[in-house]
């Protein structure tokens, strides 16, 4: 199944797929709550209100798999993001991105490679995967800041004309 052809649900029940997106890039994140990687949530946003309307959208998918670092149910990780970060952007349903039971999404972001070359399991909360409108993925692991210079020339270079 093509990268853009597997289903998802939000963080509303609503059924989802990168077609949805498919003129945009879209830059996949999984999150936490109470990760110290969690302030990068003010980040992400400000990525989607600057580019949020030149074809960028941010897709935040709760990920409970390290050190339960994301326990609440949806209605309590909106309210935290809306709250404590102003999140606008889509929320997804909590999924598994490493593992035996790992989402379809994740099962084909882990063959990407990163800057090093090196695919495979995701380390940690807020491993970024920027998808750009023709299909191509680009990497980027936890520790890399979504205003990393890096990440900014990706989104810049995958936004549609």
């Amino acid at each position: 199944m093509e990268l853009r052809d597997i289903p998802f649900t939000t963080i509303d029940g609503e059924p989802a797929s990168l077609a949805d997106y498919a003129d945009r890039a879209v830059l996949i994140v999984n999150v936490a709550s109470k990760c110290g990687l969690t302030p990068q949530y003010e980040k992400l946003e400000a990525l989607q209100r600057t580019y949020g309307e030149r074809g960028l959208t941010v897709l935040g998918f709760p990920c409970n798999q390290f050190m339960g670092q994301e326990p609440g149910d949806g209605e309590e990780i909106k309210t935290f993001c809306s709250t404590s970060y102003g999140v606008s952007f889509p929320l997804m349903e909590k999924v598994k991105v490493n593992g035996r039971n790992k989402h379809p999404l994740y099962e084909q972001l882990r063959e990407v490679p990163d800057a090093a070359g090196k695919s495979g399991r995701v380390k940690w909360n807020f491993e970024k995967f920027l998808v750009a409108p023709d299909g191509s993925v680009s990497r980027f692991r936890p520790t890399v800041e979504p205003d990393d210079p890096a990440v900014i020339a990706a989104i810049e270079a995958a936004l549609p004309e």
